[in-house]
Order: C-alpha cells, then sequence, then structure tokens
C-alpha cells in the first residue's frame, strides 16, 4: 500500500512550504536574487515533501549538499566565476580606496561580539558576523568550515546573506543619508586614471601570492578569485572566462541553491536561534554600511572635501549593487554626478577583504 504524504505532514512542514513559496514570489516578482531564491525556495519545497526520500543519504539533496556544498567545492567555483566577472581596474586607479572596504568589515566583528553575547558559541558567531560581508559564497564556505555539524546555522547564515544582498538598496540608503550631509552627498569626483593591461594582469597573481603568504586560510577563496580575474584579464583566456562566469556559474548557482533548500526542513529550521540569525544579519549589514561610510568622512577631511564619503558604503561585497545605490544616491542631489567607478574601488576591495577576514576567522577557529 501505497503512504500517502499528506498524512505525514507536521506544522513545521507547512510553514517551511509557505517559506519555500515566499522565496520563489520574491525572486520572480520581486527579481530579488532570482538566480538563487528560485532555486533555494524549490529545493525548499522539495525538502519538506514528506516521504520522498529525497533527502535521505542516497537522495539527491543529500547528496550534493554532502559533495558539493560542505566540502566548499561549489562557493569556490562561485567564486571563480565571480573573478571573471569583477573588474578591478577602479580599485587599481585608486588604491587608497582599499581601506574603505577594509573599514566596511567592521560589521562582520561587531556582529559577531553580539552574537555572542546572545548566547552563541565562537564558531557559530563567527559564522553569524560573515555575513556582515554582504557576500553570499564566502559565508557559506565560512560556515561549512567553521560549524560543519550545525546545518541548521549553515541555512539560517546563508539565507541571511543572500536576502540582505537583495535588500542592499532598501538598507543602505537609510544609513548613508544618516551618517552624511546634503552637502557631502552633491560631492562631484574627478575622472579615474586609466589602468594599464599590465597591472591587471600582475594584480591578481600579486594579490594571490600575498595572501597565500600572509593569510593561508584565506587563500581558497582569494585565490579562486584571483584566478577568474586572470581568466578575463590576461586577454587570452577568453574562452575560460566565458565559461567561467557563464556556464559553470550557473551550474554552481543551481547546485549551490538544491544544497542550502537540503538544509532548510522544518524541524531543525524552526527555531528561535534562526531568528536571532535573521536579525544579527540584519544588524552585520548595517554595521558595516556605517563602518564604511565613516571612514569615507575621514576620506573626506583628508582630501578637504574631494572624496565623496557615500562611496565608502560601497566597502561591503554586494558588487555591483552597493555601488549602484551609491551612484543613485549621488544623482539624486546632483543628476551630473557619476560615483559608479569610484564606488566601484572600495565595493570590489570589499569583496577581498571578507574573503580575507572569513579566512582569519577559520584560520583562528577552524
Amino acid at each position: 500500500m501505497i503512504e500517502l504524504g499528506i498524512f505525514a505532514l507536521t506544522w513545521q512542514s507547512l510553514v517551511m512550504l509557505g517559506i519555500g513559496l515566499l522565496l520563489i514570489y520574491l525572486g520572480i516578482s520581486k527579481n530579488m536574487e532570482p538566480l538563487l531564491l528560485g532555486p533555494i525556495g524549490f529545493a525548499v519545497i522539495l525538502a519538506n515533501l514528506p516521504l520522498t526520500g529525497i533527502t535521505g543519504e542516497s537522495g539527491l539533496l543529500y547528496v550534493i549538499y554532502q559533495q558539493l556544498i560542505a566540502t566548499g567545492i561549489v562557493p569556490l567555483i562561485i567564486f571563480l566565476g565571480i573573478g571573471t566577472m569583477t573588474d578591478f581596474s577602479p580599485l587599481l586607479a585608486n588604491p587608497k580606496t582599499f581601506l574603505l572596504g577594509a573599514a566596511a568589515q567592521l560589521g562582520i566583528f561587531l556582529a559577531l561580539g553580539l552574537a555572542i553575547i546572545l548566547g552563541f558559541d565562537l564558531n557559530s558567531a563567527a559564522s553569524i558576523g560573515i555575513i556582515g560581508g554582504a557576500d553570499g559564497p564566502t559565508a557559506i564556505y565560512a560556515a561549512t568550515r567553521l560549524v560543519a555539524d550545525r546545518p541548521e546555522i549553515i541555512a539560517a547564515v546563508t539565507v541571511s546573506a543572500y536576502s540582505y544582498m537583495a535588500l542592499v538598496p532598501i538598507i543602505q540608503p537609510p544609513i548613508i543619508k544618516a551618517l552624511t550631509t546634503k552637502k557631502q552627498r552633491k560631492i562631484r569626483m574627478g575622472t579615474m586614471r586609466k589602468v594599464s593591461d599590465i597591472e591587471k594582469i600582475v594584480f591578481p597573481i600579486g594579490v594571490t601570492i600575498i595572501v597565500g603568504l600572509i593569510v593561508p586560510s584565506a587563500l581558497p577563496l582569494v585565490g579562486m578569485l584571483m584566478l577568474g580575474n586572470l581568466f578575463r584579464t590576461s586577454g587570452v583566456m577568453d574562452r575560460l572566462s566565458d565559461t567561467g562566469g557563464n556556464a559553470l556559474m550557473d551550474i554552481a548557482t543551481i547546485m549551490l541553491g538544491l544544497g542550502v533548500g537540503f538544509l532548510m526542513v522544518g524541524n531543525t529550521f524552526i527555531q528561535l536561534e534562526t531568528l536571532k540569525i535573521l536579525l544579527l544579519g540584519v544588524f552585520a549589514f548595517a554595521a558595516a554600511t556605517a563602518g564604511g561610510t565613516l571612514f569615507g568622512q575621514i576620506y573626506y577631511k583628508l582630501s578637504n572635501g574631494k572624496i565623496n564619503p557615500m562611496i565608502g558604503a560601497a566597502g561591503v561585497s554586494a558588487v555591483p549593487m552597493a555601488s549602484r545605490v551609491v551612484q543613485k544616491m549621488g544623482q539624486e542631489e546632483d543628476p551630473g554626478s557619476h560615483l559608479l567607478m569610484h564606488a566601484m574601488g572600495p565595493n570590489v576591495a570589499g569583496v577581498i577583504g571578507s574573503a580575507t577576514a572569513a579566512g582569519i576567522l577559520i584560520g583562528l577557529l577552524g
């Protein structure tokens, strides 16, 4: 006799089915990270339908998670893809903006401290703090290294990281406005210098060597990012760059969505801890935005008012969403202002910064 799954549904399963539908709705209707929220939402539905066996040890979702997510393979492949799509020229044209990307990592460590105060152990707190980097693959990679035995933490961290990345245009503007004046937001910045092809090629190689020698635990993330960027900048590896940034990236994103959805099972995901992580994620991201903006104020003072402090808010890793927020806010104050490329400097620096911060925490605690 075939057992009907409807009789095995629990209230937790029903709630998670609703969450899965919500994620799909946000992805499709609101265009919020649709390439990830769509697969995650559908995988949540698959994982919470009872008696299917899809989450069992021989089930598809279980295998994907164990072999591709828990091992860190998929987040690293995604970082390679990000590297092929990232232009580091704005950072190379104005290297001092790297410090703005570093300052935005403040949110990671403030959230880590608050998580400890709220009762999380050190490894879980570090995983939660990485949400402040606003970099989904980094958050997943760090969590799988730090709390491999706590799948509910990994799931909550992942959902938080990607959800708040999608909410960048909503979360950042009020914080930026609170920490800058109308006069500062109107500041126009000059044309950036042209970066040579040699600089673009040397940069990923140099960063890889430096990070490998100083923060070895960050090398898997940074190294894959820089390898992808070398594909892009070399001028002779276009096929590899195209594959890494398109087909391979799409496959990895699908696998990531299915693997994360596997973790979001009602009886483990619906906990008070999950709500705490979601709230801490908002705090981490807000603190990161504030940290970058406040450091931007220092640059504003040191430059005698020539640097728009808003570009510091782009120091989070949400590329290019954070830069677009700064561009839009600048043009709202002055339609002739063009801050996008200036904001991209700290923005791409934030990608390196969050990966390095994650590597440091993994090295200390992993």
